[in-house]
């Protein structure tokens, strides 16, 4: 039984993608195992990548939540399912290398518009499932001094950061100081080189559920095929 539920997309498993953020980041969330990290110039991938390692490699679409009372995770996954099967693959024109303030992710090169929308959908769609933040929640949420209408969005779906506000991203580090991101950015840019990140497909989102020790597992990954 998991304490919490997300929707991301993840890149399907196997694939050169998937391999180097799992290993990258040392959490395969497919497999729910460790992974090792890649020989970097003798920057400590380890210490770079803990914040975001219990996630596993992902962009987030439905943030963290716990199920609702009387929600149940047949019903989750049902709902889910429903939403790929009349959703189509979204194509990216690429996935770039940026810094996303103190830490660097994959961001789509363009607008991406599609992709906004089907996380749109999914937020609202699944809603219901989401059980209410606890007062102690938002607090945390808000330490990060939102804007009126990120807190908005907090309190009506659980998450700032979605909707008009809803930016993807495949993290690939906590915050860093700007040598270190210098640094680890010299280090993906040579990691990254040689796979196919032009034109990128969205091709399915995953439902992940998080662990006693706050490890996130992949349940189950869904085609988008409408």
């Amino acid at each position: 039984m998991f304490k919490r539920y997300a929707v991301y997309y993840t890149p399907e498993e196997g694939t050169p993608l998937a391999e180097f953020g799992a290993a990258w980041l040392g959490w395969n969330s497919a497999k729910g195992t460790t992974a090792q990290h890649p020989e970097a110039g003798g920057l400590d991938v380890a210490a770079i990548t803990e914040t975001p390692r219990k996630y596993g490699f992902h962009g987030t679409i439905k943030p963290p939540f716990r199920l609702a009372e009387g929600a149940s995770v047949d019903d989750l996954q049902t709902a889910l399912a429903s939403l790929c099967t009349s959703e189509p693959v979204v194509t990216l024109t690429s996935l770039r290398l940026a810094r996303l303030g103190r830490f660097l992710a994959l961001v789509p090169s363009d607008d991406a518009k599609a992709l906004g929308s089907l996380a749109a959908r999914a937020v609202r769609d699944l809603d219901p499932f989401r059980a209410p933040q606890t007062h102690a929640e938002l607090a945390k949420r808000r330490i990060a001094r939102l804007t009126p209408a990120q807190d908005a969005h907090l309190v009506k779906w659980g998450y700032p950061y979605v909707l008009d506000q809803f930016r993807f991203h495949l993290t690939l580090s906590g915050k860093l100081d700007r040598s270190t991101a210098d640094r680890a950015e010299a280090a993906l840019v040579r990691h990254l080189d040689g796979l196919t990140l032009e034109p990128y497909q969205i091709t399915g989102l995953t439902l992940l559920g998080e662990d006693a020790k706050g490890m996130f597992h992949q349940i189950h990954r869904y085609a988008l095929t409408g």
